[in-house]
């Protein structure tokens, strides 16, 4: 797969891997990087039929390149969707890494970049920028991974915040023109950034008239530029499962007790203030609708955790679940991003029977079109 080329099926799914185990329920503990679960997480799933993972950037976290490296070399299949801040590394110095992880990888790198929502977040790299500046800078900076990765000569550029002469494109992507760019942000200024240069726009788990509204809003931008058929979109949910739909709510009540004890463990204990960025902002909004504003979608876990990371739920039996991806499927949404609160464990289910049964809901839905198309 290069840039926004759906697998052959219709559907994408990307999961995550963590370098060690950890999640709301599941307090990190002992060496910031554990190779074997690493590796293991990353095995499960490429043998359980994810066509990419991610790797998160975090500030106090390992780096992900090397992380992605690492797994690469025990993998077969999957890819690497790869988080990064832009304002770190040079963009130039950035396209060379990407470029030699497709290459090691063999044609399976991404990058996701965020520009960041947390202020505190960005200064522990001594980013001071607003939130304004920084996707402006994001803006200027894909355009330049984007004039390296596809060059065909020593590349110039002078803009606000870089100024290069004569970057070389010697390191080539495996994936031709360049590797896929995911892209994150919900504001004002990520729309317009997100219009511009990304392949894949990622949201987190939404109601359907949030995701409609937001879909319309970024092709209006992309539309500015010519673009507006060439962006996908990227859901991300926390799927809880079980063999019935009684038992998966009851699972779901249970994993909000859990972190919910987490919570009161720890020495941060609730969150005191609101989160900054608009992502989190739009999650808390779906959640002042109710714990189950609508169909299967469980809005608790986000509203006690402030909302700080991809934290909806779909709840229900994995038939239910991929029947409630269709419904997003049906807006627009052609990429799930999932993960789950045992990451590991949930990983393996995932793979054994809810991406097969989207897999298939999605096959009979465009079978469906063609036939209906066809008359």
């Amino acid at each position: 797969m290069s840039l926004n080329t759906l697998p052959a099926d219709g559907v994408e799914f990307i999961g995550m891997v963590q370098p060690r185990q950890q999640s709301e329920i599941h307090p990190a503990s002992g060496p910031s990087i554990d190779p074997g679960y690493l590796v293991a997480s990353a095995q499960a799933h490429d043998e359980g039929g994810f066509d990419r993972i991610l790797i998160g950037w975090f500030s106090d976290g390992p780096d992900g390149l090397q992380l992605a490296a690492h797994a690469g070399a025990h993998t077969k299949k999957v890819g690497f969707l790869v988080a990064h801040r832009p304002g770190f590394v040079a963009p130039t110095n950035a396209a060379r890494a990407y470029a030699t992880l497709d290459q090691l990888t063999n044609g399976r790198a991404a990058i996701h970049v965020i520009s960041g929502g947390d202020d505190a977040d960005q200064a522990r790299d001594g980013d001071w920028l607003s939130k304004d500046e920084r996707y402006a800078r994001t803006d200027e900076y894909v355009s330049i991974l984007k004039s390296v990765w596809e060059g065909k000569a020593p590349v110039d550029h002078e803009g606000a915040y870089y100024r290069i002469k004569g970057a070389s494109p010697a390191v080539r992507t495996v994936q031709q023109p360049r590797i896929p760019v995911y892209f994150g942000g919900a504001s004002e200024a990520a729309l317009r950034v997100a219009g511009k240069q990304a392949d894949v726009y990622a949201l987190w788990g939404e109601t359907h008239a949030q995701v409609r509204e937001i879909v319309s809003r970024v092709r209006a931008e992309a539309a500015k530029h010519g673009r507006q058929d060439q962006v996908r979109f990227s859901l991300s949910f926390r799927p809880i499962l079980a063999e019935t739909e009684e038992a998966a709510w009851a699972k779901a009540e249970g994993i909000l007790g859990r972190i919910r004890e987490v919570r009161g463990q720890s020495a941060l204990g609730p969150n005191s203030y609101g989160p900054q960025n608009a992502g989190s902002q739009r999650l808390l909004q779906a959640a002042a609708l109710g714990d189950r504003p609508e169909g299967r979608l469980y809005t608790a876990i986000a509203r006690e955790t402030g909302a700080r990371g991809n934290t909806t739920a779909l709840v229900g039996t994995p038939e239910q679940v991929a029947e409630a991806f269709l419904e997003y499927y049906d807006l627009g949404v052609t990429t799930f991003l999932i993960r789950g609160f045992d990451p590991l464990e949930d990983a393996v289910e995932y793979g054994r029977s809810l991406l097969p049964a989207t897999r298939r809901l999605v096959a009979e839905r465009l079978a469906r079109r063609v036939q209906v198309a066809a008359e």
